[in-house]
């Protein structure tokens, strides 16, 4: 049968490293004292030291926040028409970066059959597939496909339906971009909960060419693994002032039990430590240490989903490709894998590979 494989990765982020201001600009919505000093502390043992966004911050002579498009002021954040025209303005743009990163050539882009595109931040019709098939000049009858709103596993369930694809049509080239613009979608709020998850976030592309050609990273089994009575812990919802995220503390706490309980799941039965690489989706601090705790992991086995997270923050769908590409670029042929991502369900996502 025929075996799928990531050939080649490429990643990207906005301008502007917006960490710093953020944390700033978040202790002046949330009440003096307790609640601030908390979120100092959160902020200080997050394990992120930049974020990227294409808001870009602009210094003041008081210290308050202001960003250059005037997007977020106090007292009048923007409602979801004027979020979804910065989103349709700034996507492709990123995404461009990332393509041009990617280095196809004339040849390859020739040969692209399937274009599947993952985001679950911003909408807009003709969208972000006719965009990418315009920015390589592909054939405008390629195949596209949009994978929305599913969060922060949507490239698993990517390389999954490019899979299926490869396996049933081996001459098949599919081309992955996963983008998001989390930044977005910040609200104004006094909830320590809300504005914690909103520390986590960033924006990111990355853009990936799956095909039969047996290089790279080979792609063996998928698997979907839901924590039962979860579905109210991660929630993302269409609001009029915006998508609404709702990231409950309890999460770490849940995929922690999971993973001691149910962890063989997620590897086949196989023992955790038989695998040379992980690939886990940086949800935040708390998360790795979940999974590395719940699994009896190594700490070494964490070491590319904890320099993303720092370098980069948690750019929902993108973030596990960012990891995958560091993966990728260091595996040794014969190396086997597991990857994983989590999301509304609570569901991990989770893929088997090995380094071809």
């Amino acid at each position: 049968m025929t075996t799928a494989h990531i050939n080649r990765i490429a990643t990207a982020v906005p301008p502007h490293d917006v960490h710093r201001p953020f944390v700033e600009f978040a202790e002046t919505l949330l009440p003096p004292g307790t609640t601030r000093n908390l979120f100092r502390r959160m902020a200080r043992m997050s394990g992120i030291e930049h974020r990227f966004s294409f808001v870009n911050p602009v210094p003041t002579d008081d210290g308050q926040w202001r960003d250059a498009d005037e997007l977020y002021v106090v007292g009048n954040f923007p409602s979801t028409a004027r979020r979804m025209q910065a989103f349709e303005r700034f996507a492709p743009r990123l995404a461009q970066c990332a393509l041009n990163r990617l280095a196809l050539s004339a040849d390859e882009r020739a040969s692209i059959t399937h274009v599947l595109i993952t985001t679950c931040t911003g909408l807009y019709a003709p969208g972000l597939d006719f965009d990418v098939v315009r920015i390589l000049g592909l054939n405008p009858s390629v195949e596209r496909t949009m994978i929305g709103f599913m969060g922060c596993y949507a490239a698993i369930n990517a390389l999954k339906t490019a899979n299926h694809i490869v396996r049933s049509q081996p001459e098949s080239r599919v081309l992955i971009v996963n983008l998001e613009l989390c930044s977005l979608h910040m609200q104004e709020t006094e909830e320590l909960e809300q504005i914690l998850s909103f520390l986590l976030f960033a924006d990111g592309c990355s853009a990936s060419l799956v095909s039969a050609d047996p290089h790279g990273l080979a792609l063996d089994s998928f698997l979907a693994v839901n924590i039962p009575e979860t579905s109210h812990l991660i929630t993302w919802k269409i609001r009029d002032g915006g998508f609404d995220m709702h990231l409950s503390g309890q999460v770490p706490t849940e995929l922690r039990r999971a993973m001691k309980e149910t962890g063989t799941q997620c590897t086949r039965g196989r023992d955790p430590l038989s695998f040379d690489l992980w690939a886990v989706h940086p949800g935040g601090r708390t998360i790795l240490d979940a999974v590395e705790h719940g699994l009896e992991l190594p700490p070494e086995a964490m070491r590319f989903s904890r320099d993303i997270l720092a370098r980069f923050g948690n750019m929902s769908s993108a973030t596990v490709m960012f990891v995958l590409q560091q993966v990728l670029d260091s595996a040794k042929s014969g190396q086997q894998g597991c990857a994983m991502s989590f999301g509304p369900g609570v569901t991990a996502e989770t893929m088997l590979f090995h380094a071809a």
